[in-house]
């Protein structure tokens, strides 16, 4: 199929890449011509591992090619993705300027091609509020009497895995209005369900929805768990201990269960304060959704507690060390970053502030210019007064424990990820902060064997 993604981000990269691995012929439309001219080059904008090696791949068999040009991109398309970005507005509710200005673009096309062009499928793709989809169509509508099918498609991508989601699916959604639409979707996406993994065809308002409920649920589960981390704290409980007894239990099951600094990215803050914005326009208080939002941004309060209350409430003229910047491993995403909020609260308290991260340096250095980046892991730590630990990425599971010593001018480490085990710290002459978890605090002088 020919086929436009209107929108080149995490969405459209990863799904403009993915289908035309298997033959379609792809379009990618950006108006950013700087980020257009490096993806001609073969070079994605955004770090995912597997993403540049499949554009690279894709460009090279002219089956993925990138344009500024709307009508040049719309023209020849049996089917054009909406992959545009929704960000929160200030009262938390998304802003869909990005999705109707595509959306106005496809219909202008649509109708300079006239009344008898096989249909197009316009697919919303975006994470869009609940008759976003129907607002697009109606759009449309208004400025031609061409015709065209909508529908809604959901992305379920994590960042750092966002390809692998794409090509192992666990499900496809899709919401249409007409059978026909349906089917060009299950078309599109057999090659990835051979496995036999369920492409869902349903109505497009539950399909929409089924994005932000399944956003919600597994956001829920991590706000909750750092809630009950804050309870082992207060009673001497172990929230690994804990988290074990309760995962056995196949009803709650593991995923998204892991204690630390909570939530961050593009997605799961932004998609709660929607559902949350979508409950109060209806006139219904989602106090549930607004509850694991709160828990979430008062973890990383409460982990700041953490060191500051070590410092005696004290920070200025203090030197912290962070290892990780962006919000989860293989990404270099900082949106939401706890280690952003943290780094903040230490400028702010008069601390002096040092990051190393593995691919998310220059996200930082355009954020936050007083932040002073090293390009060593081991390197960021020298006369630090702490190492603060926010992101797990894998060289950081395995240290040279002795050279962190030897490099900080205290043993001390703030762990917001619970990597490190508290009897080794101990051993080794640490003062150990975690979540959920008692604090460790070894002899000075201790030696490191």
């Amino acid at each position: 199929m020919q086929l436009t993604m209107v929108g080149t981000g995490y969405v459209g990269l990863v799904t403009g890449a993915c289908l035309a691995n298997t033959g379609n012929h792809v379009t990618c439309l950006d108006v950013d011509e700087e980020k257009i001219a490096l993806l001609r080059g073969g070079r994605s904008p955004i770090y995912e591992p597997g993403l540049t090696d499949m554009i690279t791949r894709n460009v090279k068999a002219k089956r993925l090619t990138f344009t500024t040009d709307p009508n040049a991109a719309i023209e020849s398309a049996e089917a054009v993705f909406i992959c545009v970005g929704t960000p929160p507005q200030p009262d938390g509710s998304a802003d869909l300027s990005f999705v109707f200005k595509a959306a106005d673009d496809i219909a202008d096309v649509i109708d300079r091609l006239g009344p008898d062009q096989t249909p197009k499928l316009v697919v919303v793709k975006s994470t869009v509020p609940v008759g976003t989809s129907h607002a697009v169509r109606d759009r449309i509508r208004e400025r031609t009497k061409a015709p065209f099918y909508i529908a809604n498609n959901p992305e379920f991508l994590k960042e750092g895995a966002a390809v692998q989601d794409f090509l192992k699916p666990d499900r496809v959604i899709c919401g249409v209005d007409e059978e026909a639409a349906g089917e060009h979707i299950r078309r599109l996406y057999e090659p990835f369900v051979m496995q036999g993994n369920p492409i869902y065809v349903m109505d497009v308002r539950s399909s929409e929805m089924v994005k932000y409920a399944s956003n919600g649920m597994l956001a829920c589960k991590i706000s909750f768990i750092n809630e009950i981390a804050a309870l082992c704290e207060r009673y001497g409980a172990d929230v690994r201990s804990v988290r074990e007894g309760m995962c056995a239990d196949h009803r709650i099951g593991n995923q998204f269960l892991y204690p630390g600094l909570g939530y961050g990215g593009s997605c799961f803050p932004k998609d709660t304060l929607a559902i949350v914005g979508m409950g109060r326009a209806s006139g219904l208080d989602c106090m549930l959704n607004a509850a694991v939002h709160d828990v979430n941004q008062q973890q990383r309060l409460h982990f700041w507690n953490k060191i500051t209350s070590h410092f005696g409430g004290d920070l200025s003229g203090r030197t912290l060390a962070f290892w990780g910047i962006a919000f989860k491993p293989q990404t270099d995403d900082i949106r939401e970053a706890p280690a952003v909020t943290l780094m903040q609260l230490a400028l702010e308290a008069g601390a002096r502030v040092r990051a190393y991260d593995a691919v998310a340096m220059p996200n930082l250095n355009r954020a936050m210019p007083d932040v002073e980046t090293v390009e060593d892991m081991y390197g960021v730590l020298d006369d630090a007064d702490a190492l603060v630990l926010c992101t797990e990425w894998s060289e950081f599971r395995q240290p040279d424990f002795a050279e962190i010593a030897r490099r900080l001018k205290e043993r001390v480490i703030f762990d917001g990820r619970n990597i490190y085990r508290r009897e080794q710290m101990k051993e080794l002459g640490f003062s150990y902060y975690a979540v959920g978890r008692p604090p460790v605090h070894g002899a000075v002088g201790e030696a490191i064997g």
